[in-house]
């Protein structure tokens, strides 16, 4: 899976986003912990050498087993040189399932979904077809799709909701890294980019409908004209649909009787979100922004913004929002983050949120969650624990980061103290 960040500095080294000055210490203490953990190399046999072959097993059956491969070669644009380079592939038994042709002037790059049986020693093959500047990586049956089927799939998830639009670019571009930077951080100059986007090698610019850039990295792996292409249709359907989010909700049912309804939330809750900062608690926001939190409200428009995630609100029948869980694309390791106004807390509301936004993550195709808190904040913690998942704990300076492995299916349950009751 590619990785999805926020990045609000241009410029700055990728980290995870931390909005209060304040809290400096905590961020860096984090940063560091981050560094440790993650590289920012590419998996392996995804940085332009076709993969070794398969060490053939101790007792290998005699009948011949299939591995499933996308691959990338470069031939030379010109009669005879993809019809040699499928020959060799022949000769090898390869079953050629897929093939997308990018043209590049004198060259063509070639892109295959390729049934290879065990054995095979794939990187010769092609390199007897005449293949040249070769990427492999294994695939598997979700790739069986066609280009014009994936890429109308890809349009209808992004028409149905602008928090799509990341996951839906790295869905379609493969491994890659995805930043979005604001309006006001990008400016003039040298970092305008023109309304058709910009094709850098490895960097796709493009202008993000909500104002600012939206940048695609891909260092092992440069983009073709046709990937730019696709890519900037994606951001002009996005534009031209406008703001748009799922607006089901569900009701849920406090022990005590009082119901309390959950949705989707965007900026046009941002007063909404603002008076319930208002009301918390210091401790409460404290736990939540980990430092001083006197001008906390002010990153809400950063956090309720479909392009840096998901937001889930929970809503009093009066209107008032008592509660919000965030989901943050951060790679395979997608943030999740809470706040439960403290007349609300202990009553399940918290649990539920979680619950749902770690739906969102497997649904989005994530390998993991996590929360950066507090020791003391039980309740994270407890909420965390409570979603019945394998968890790895990393404690730096007093910053407690908790992240839990996500199975292929969603790992939802109501939580003891409530019960959901209608979806309207």
């Amino acid at each position: 899976m590619s990785d999805v960040t926020n990045d609000r500095d241009a410029g700055r080294t990728p980290r995870r986003w931390n909005p209060l000055a304040p809290a400096a210490r905590c961020g860096e203490a984090l940063h560091a912990w981050r560094a440790r953990r993650h590289g920012h190399a590419p998996p392996a046999h995804d940085t332009g050498g076709a993969p070794p072959p398969p060490e053939p097993a101790a007792h290998a059956p005699a009948a011949a087993e299939s591995v499933l491969w996308r691959m990338r070669t470069t031939v030379r644009d010109e009669p005879g040189a993809l019809a040699a380079l499928c020959t060799a592939l022949a000769e090898r038994r390869v079953d050629i399932l897929t093939l997308q042709t990018h043209p590049l002037g004198a060259h063509t790059v070639d892109e295959f979904l390729l049934r290879v049986p065990a054995g095979t020693d794939l990187a010769a093959a092609v390199a007897a077809g005449g293949g040249t500047d070769t990427w492999a990586e294994r695939a598997d049956a979700h790739d069986l799709v066609d280009g014009p089927t994936r890429m109308l799939g890809l349009a209808a998830r992004a028409a149905t909701d602008a928090a799509e639009l990341p996951l839906v670019l790295r869905q379609l571009l493969g491994r890659c890294t995805i930043r979005s930077h604001p309006a006001a951080v990008i400016g003039g100059g040298a970092d305008a980019v023109p309304p058709a986007g910009v094709l850098d090698d490895t960097v796709i610019r493009l202008p993000d409908p909500e104002g600012g850039v939206i940048t695609v990295e891909r260092p092992y792996l440069p983009f073709t004209p046709t990937e730019f292409a696709r890519a900037r249709a994606l951001v002009e359907l996005d534009a031209r649909l406008g703001p748009r989010m799922p607006r089901g909700r569900d009701v849920l049912t406090l022990p005590e009787g009082r119901r309390v309804s959950v949705r989707r939330a965007d900026t046009a809750d941002l007063a909404a979100a603002r008076a319930m900062h208002e009301r918390c608690s210091a401790e409460t926001l404290r736990r939540r922004y980990h430092g001083p939190v006197g001008d906390a409200t002010r990153y809400l428009d950063h956090l309720l913004s479909p392009r840096f995630g998901r937001t889930l609100a929970a809503q009093t029948a009066s209107g008032d929002i008592v509660a919000l869980g965030h989901l943050l694309w951060d790679g395979d390791e997608t943030e999740v983050a809470l706040i439960v106004e403290d007349a609300w807390q202990r009553r399940g509301i918290g649990a539920e949120l979680l619950s749902r936004l770690v739906d969102m993550a497997v649904e989005a195709g994530c390998a993991h969650v996590y929360a950066v808190t507090q020791a003391s904040n039980t309740g994270m913690v407890a909420a965390m624990r409570g979603l019945g998942l394998p968890l790895d704990y990393q404690v730096e300076e007093g910053t407690l980061v908790v992240t839990a492995r996500l199975t292929p299916t969603p790992a939802h349950s109501a939580p003891e103290a409530g019960e959901r009751v209608a979806r309207r």
